[in-house]
């Protein structure tokens, strides 16, 4: 046994987390793609039986009040709160995080006021926000200007009415100064937009600590809600009375039943609803949240810098040297919870690394991305992988 498979070993061991493997339908296979589709929690399918069979199958229409229907958007918010930072009645669940980046974007340029003409935009963002962001720029009649991140600061005046950033660069791996970021914002009268995706889950977020105005996430990634699980909008308490949402839908509506011509919002989390919610997803993620009882967001991050710390060191041990790059941060303070490493014939290697049971993904044009999801990731899984990737280098080199 080599030093570093005795070390994953001890590691696990010690780990803290280890006994929520047994909440997951696992196998062999090395699954390091949680960041693009968590894992199936064992509680789901059970859950979704019985949505199916007993309370629509035989309560029908009851099930609305009867099972809960009708509030699950809000309920399942609070459930999500804690992972986000938020206290209970500010987040809403339900649509896509397109949507929600689109009502999030919108209704922020809505509070900063008409005088401000001015949305900025992260230029890395994963390209649906970007084209979001376009399109809200060109229906509200503001100009659209893309920045980095670091640009930010420098970038914002008084003509700047939103701000819309992510937390965890999907690309790289590289998480951003939320905090420093928001308060930048806020200190040019601008409105704080954070997209969630790759952070919710994986790391403290600390919304409400940092007087985040906005955010918007997924929930089928490191919450493991399932594929095209609904997605999630956070209102600031601060803000949900003036919260104009472009999307005014009758479940948004104060008096949802009343038919009513003219539109009142909903007071609270609830004016971010839309339409009817899809009821058989959303119970899917409830059942889903459940392996998160019990679990400090804070252990789950120890144990995310401690995966990819080991992770790159055995990287170090197993693969030759000058055949990958690392793309994501060193620093503990700048990396989130995936490593994405640069080689050449990067889409080849990942064939390979999936076909010998280590899945992970490719993005164009020659990214490897490891995801790490601490709940059901061990230490023994990152040893294998970097060995395994090690071997596939070796390979592909030869020819």
């Amino acid at each position: 046994m080599s030093d570093l498979s005795r070390r994953a070993r001890e590691l696990d061991s010690a780990d803290e987390l280890a006994h929520k493997r047994k909440e997951f339908v696992l196998d062999e296979v090395v699954y390091l793609d949680g960041n693009s589709l968590g894992a199936l929690p064992v509680s789901v399918p059970g859950r979704l039986d019985d949505v199916v069979r007993r309370q629509w199958g035989e309560l029908r229409i009851r099930s609305w009040d009867e099972s809960g229907w009708w509030t699950a958007p809000e309920r399942i918010g609070d459930r999500i709160a804690p992972l986000v930072g938020a206290d209970a009645g500010q987040i809403v669940v339900g649509d896509s995080t397109s949507v929600n980046v689109f009502k999030a974007l919108v209704g922020a340029v809505r509070l900063a006021g008409e005088e401000r003409d001015e949305i900025l935009v992260d230029a890395t963002t994963f390209p649906t926000d970007g084209y979001i962001a376009e399109s809200a720029a060109r229906l509200t009649g503001r100009t659209l200007r893309p920045v980095t991140p670091a640009q930010v600061p420098a970038a914002l005046s008084d003509r700047t009415a939103a701000v819309l950033l992510n937390h965890v660069d999907y690309r790289t791996g590289r998480l951003h100064d939320l905090p420093a970021l928001t308060a930048a914002a806020h200190a040019a009268g601008a409105i704080a937009v954070w997209d969630l995706c790759h952070s919710a889950g994986a790391l403290p977020v600390g919304l409400d600590e940092h007087g985040v105005d906005l955010a918007v996430g997924c929930t089928y990634k490191y919450l493991n809600g399932g594929p095209g699980a609904p997605a999630y909008l956070y209102v600031r308490r601060a803000h949900q009375d003036r919260f104009d949402s472009p999307l005014p839908g009758w479940n948004s509506h104060a008096e949802p039943f009343g038919m009513r011509p003219g539109y009142e919002p909903a007071p609270g989390a609830p004016r971010g609803r839309v339409g009817t919610p899809d009821i058989l997803s959303m119970l899917a993620l409830e059942a889903a949240l459940e392996v998160w009882e019990g679990v400090s967001v804070d252990t789950v991050r120890a144990k995310s810098l401690a995966l990819t710390d080991f992770f790159l060191e055995c990287v170090a041990a197993y693969v030759p040297d000058g055949t990958v790059e690392c793309l994501t941060p060193s620093p503990h303070d700048r990396r989130g919870s995936q490593i994405a490493l640069r080689c050449d014939a990067a889409d080849e290697v990942m064939r390979r690394l999936i076909a010998r049971g280590v899945v992970g993904d490719f993005r164009r044009p020659d990214v490897l991305r490891f995801g790490f999801t601490p709940l059901y990731v061990g230490f023994g899984d990152v040893e294998r992988a970097a060995a395994v990737l090690g071997e596939v280098l070796e390979e592909v080199a030869r020819g």
